[in-house]
């Protein structure tokens, strides 16, 4: 089988391609599922409504993505026991993950209605978007289980090198999504609700898709289920400490996005709509270079269980040779193109002219960001979950907040420079532990 003649040899770049590829893709069709939420919901009469979808998507973004470490936690893991021929781990690691997928779902449907009630005092919107908000996230929040559970799921396929029911899943949940949107609000004239239902169908119908893709899977595999090694208590300790540390490191990331949308928020409207047109540019590159982020997760994580040095450093190599170039890609792409992007995003012309005062910073971006995204993937197949965490913490607290205070007389583009420096700040000490620890020794030790 492929995955037993292709352990011991160094990795390639059409394997990279081969796990890449698919997730870009895949990773692509989630700001296409916002885009069409938007606009089934826009062509409402009342704006409303519009507002209510928006406020809900932006809670579950925030809910679901905090538990991001439940896919990134399972890649690393399982990509380790594969290297390390251990199909019994590789099994328990799954069952693990949903055990705990399942246990923090069940912790939001309990407490949904302080999260709530949290959430909508701290956005403080309208009356009627909030009672239509209100009534979009007490359907979308019974997807919890399901949601989870996907991002499972699709961990414990790229810990297998399989990059291809990923992008299955995801082309089928959000092809559902989209469909459920047009034929539940624009058919039958349905309203944020509508959005709602289509969500939690669609995640549902993902859950029932993995876990029959999951049978089918682990036929290739020899071995069985094994209560005992499923709930040993040292692996469940190392599985939530990895994850602990996953999710520090994502809580600072998003509040360094959140503290970036507020401070530009008090610079006036026309700033904030500039930025908000200006940071889809970071996001879609984001979503782009991340697939070779998961390539680094699956491939790192294999040579890691095998104790393959000489695999690793390859990985290595051929992830920042691809994610480099397609970042100058992205970069030219923005320099070039860049005034012809926002005047498809926006038609206030006040807003489009400060954009453009301010692209010089998404074009610099991608050369900056690069190293950081591609730095994430191979901490995570290797589980050096304490050392990302300490570099994004220091990132935060140490570069990008001070950067922020010492550059407030430059506004907008203080702003902008102090995200730089943070990016810049976790690329510089994310090289600097991968080199500090491959000179004692390996960091794949």
């Amino acid at each position: 089988m492929y995955f037993l003649h292709s352990l011991r040899h160094k990795p390639t770049h059409r394997e990279v391609w081969s796990l890449a590829g698919p997730m870009i893709l895949s990773n692509l069709t989630v700001p296409l599922l916002g885009i069409v939420d938007t606009a089934v919901v826009g062509h409402l009469q009342e704006p409303y409504y519009l507002g209510a979808v928006a406020v809900g998507a932006m809670i579950f973004g925030v809910v679901f993505w905090g538990f991001g470490f439940l896919r990134m936690g399972t890649t690393g893991l399982t990509a380790q026991a594969l290297g390390a021929l251990d199909y019994a781990q590789v099994r328990a690691w799954l069952a693990r993950a949903l055990l705990l997928a399942m246990g923090f779902s069940g912790l939001l449907l309990v407490l949904q209605i302080p999260i709530a009630d949290l959430a909508f005092y701290l956005m403080q919107p309208s009356e009627l978007v909030e009672q239509h908000g209100r009534t979009y996230f007490t359907i979308r929040i019974a997807s919890a289980p399901a949601t989870l559970a996907n991002y499972v799921i699709i961990g414990w396929f790229l810990g297998l090198q399989n990059a291809r029911v990923p992008l299955l899943l995801l082309l089928v949940v959000n092809s559902i999504n989209m469909l459920l949107d047009i034929v539940l609000v624009m058919g039958m004239q349905f309203s944020a609700d509508g959005v709602a239902w289509a969500s939690l169908v669609a995640e549902y119908c993902g859950l029932i898709l993995g876990l029959l893709l999951v049978r089918h899977e682990l036929k290739k595999y020899p071995g069985a289920w094994r209560t005992g090694l499923i709930f040993d208590g040292a692996q469940f300790r190392r599985m939530l400490s990895v994850n602990r540390d996953i999710l520090i490191r994502t809580l600072c990331l998003m509040f360094a996005l959140a503290f970036f949308t507020a401070q530009g928020a008090r610079m006036g409207e026309v700033i904030l709509a500039a930025n908000a047109v200006l940071f889809n540019f970071q996001t879609f590159m984001a979503y782009g270079l991340d697939g070779f982020a998961h390539a680094a997760e699956a491939l790192v994580g294999k040579a890691t269980g095998a104790r393959d040095q000489t695999a690793f450093r390859r990985c290595v190599h051929i992830i920042f040779f691809w994610a480099l170039l397609i970042s100058g890609l992205f970069a030219l792409a923005y320099a070039g193109l860049g005034e012809y992007f926002i005047t498809l995003l926006t038609n206030i012309p006040e807003v489009r002219q400060t954009a453009v005062d301010y692209l010089i910073w998404v074009i610099v971006l991608p050369l900056v960001s690069v190293w950081s995204f591609s730095f994430d993937g191979i901490y995570l197949g290797a589980t050096r979950t304490v050392q990302m965490r300490n570099t994004m913490l220091i990132s935060t607290i140490v570069v990008f907040l001070p950067a922020w205070y010492a550059l407030q007389s430059a506004h907008n583009h203080g702003l902008w420079l102090a995200f730089v420096l943070f990016m810049c700040s976790r690329a510089l000490t994310m090289a600097w532990v991968y080199l500090r620890m491959q000179r004692r020794g390996g960091f794949v030790a």
